[in-house]
C-alpha cells in the first residue's frame, strides 16, 4: 500500500500536492524564478531538477515523462530545446533557493526559486586550461 511522502503535506492531499507541484515547475521553467513558500520551494526543487535531468536526455520516453508532470506542451517544449542545453555541461544543482523574509498577510516564511545561470563555470575551466597549456 503506498504511503504518503516524507515532508509537508502541500495541499489537501496527494492528488492536488502532485498538482500542485506540477504547476510551480511549470511556473518556474516558464519564468526561471518563482516567489513561494519555503515548504513549497523545497518540495519544488528536487521535482524541477529530476525533470531538468529527464529533458537532458532528450527521447521521447523522457519527453512522457515530463508530460505526465508538466500538461502545457509549450513548457514541456521551452524545457527539453532551451533550458536543456544551457545545463548540458552541468551535472545537478540546476535550482538555486533563497529565503526571504516573511509574507506580510500570515507571517508565512518565503523563498524564491530560481534556475542557477549556466556556462560560468564552464568558461572558468577553459580559461585555466587555455593558460595552463601555453
Amino acid at each position: 500500500m503506498p504511503k504518503p511522502s516524507k515532508g509537508p503535506r502541500l495541499g489537501s492531499g496527494p492528488a492536488h500536492e502532485k498538482l500542485l507541484l506540477g504547476t510551480l515547475a511549470a511556473q518556474l521553467f516558464e519564468k526561471g524564478k518563482l516567489t513561494t513558500t519555503e515548504a513549497k520551494a523545497k518540495r519544488l526543487r528536487p521535482l524541477a531538477e529530476r525533470l531538468i535531468t529527464h529533458a537532458k536526455k532528450g527521447d521521447l520516453a523522457a519527453r512522457r515523462r515530463v508530460m505526465a508532470r508538466i500538461s502545457s506542451k509549450s513548457v514541456v517544449h521551452t524545457l527539453f530545446t532551451d533550458i536543456a542545453k544551457r545545463f548540458e555541461a552541468r551535472d545537478g544543482g540546476y535550482t538555486r533557493i533563497t529565503k526571504i523574509g516573511p509574507r506580510k498577510g500570515d507571517n508565512a516564511p518565503m523563498a524564491v526559486i530560481e534556475m542557477v545561470e549556466a556556462g560560468v563555470p564552464a568558461k572558468k575551466v577553459a580559461k585555466k586550461a587555455a593558460a595552463k597549456a601555453e
